[in-house]
């Protein structure tokens, strides 16, 4: 049985760019975090050591950093005029180029909008990713790490019970979740990136906020059909979201009651729910396998 070379990439990882526009005083801050990884005839190096096909990754980094000089915009795009350079190699038949933007919003001095000074905005980042194989780019765009808490209007209950079941049902209840949301656009999508994603934001929150959960089951599936339903160039969207538990404390042994206000929030273990939710007829997609951990 002989021994062969599987699938492959390389690139260079986390290239941190931060773009400062200075077109007029008011200055604006562009953070990412890009990768680049290449697909393509790069066996020889991996057997043979001979790399004469190879572009380093050395050259990767400062190509990113290059185009960043004529500017950034919406990270799908950025990642497409990457995606759009390296496949143009004959040595490379595809490739994913990633990317994770972080918010910066302008601190607030003498009751107005500072014009060049900044301050992050949390945790949540926005990401994209570009995809490139023989059929084409394939552009996602999403979120991950967006925090967000309803204290009532959320229930658990009419689960199966057995020996091992301790949790009990409530028909109120915190929900609270880290959502990470990844959608895919239709081929030839040229809308605006920007736009569209502080839209497909604002109606996940907007549906969370507005359900009346009786499981976050629900209200992930709630969340990914709403965009489909008013997006007819976004083909499908996956979710995964934690479910941070936030448990009622006892106070009976202070001689205090507790009518629902105070609880302590448990960081593990939690519960993880994920979904992916389609257009009826839409095939799984490759680039999913380019995203470890997600369903």
């Amino acid at each position: 049985m002989s021994i062969v070379l599987g699938a492959n990439q390389y690139g260079k990882a986390e290239v941190r760019i931060v773009r400062v526009d200075r077109a007029t005083p008011v200055h604006r801050v562009t953070d990412l975090n890009v990768t680049s990884q290449l697909r393509g005839d790069f066996a020889a190096c991996h057997v043979d050591g001979d790399n004469s096909a190879v572009i380093a990754t050395d050259t990767q980094k400062n190509t990113v950093y290059a185009f960043a000089r004529d500017g950034v915009g919406a990270p799908e795009a950025f990642l497409t005029r990457l995606a759009e350079h390296f496949t143009g190699f004959p040595q490379v038949s595809g490739g994913r180029w990633y990317a994770e933007q972080y918010g910066w919003d302008r601190i607030v001095a003498d009751g107005s909008e500072h014009d060049h000074a900044f301050v992050r905005s949390g945790r949540e980042a926005r990401t994209a990713l570009v995809h490139a194989d023989a059929s084409g780019l394939t552009v996602l765009a999403g979120l991950r790490d967006c925090t967000v808490l309803k204290s009532t209007g959320s229930e658990f209950h009419g689960f199966p019970r057995d020996r091992y079941t301790t949790l009990p049902e409530v028909s109120d209840r915190i929900l609270a979740t880290d959502v990470t949301a990844w959608w895919r656009y239709a081929p030839g999508f040229d809308g605006d990136h920007d736009a569209r994603f502080d839209a497909v934001r604002a109606l996940l929150l907007e549906t969370f906020a507005t359900l009346h959960s009786l499981a976050l089951q629900q209200t992930v599936y709630a969340m990914g059909r709403a965009v489909l339903e008013a997006f007819d160039d976004i083909v499908e969207i996956r979710l995964s979201c934690p479910n941070n538990h936030h448990f009622l404390v006892d106070l009976e042994p202070f001689g205090l009651d507790n009518p629902g206000e105070v609880f302590f929030a448990a960081d593990r273990p939690y519960g993880l729910i994920e979904a992916a939710v389609t257009r009826s007829g839409v095939e799984d997609h490759p680039v999913w396998n380019t995203i470890g951990g997600f369903v």
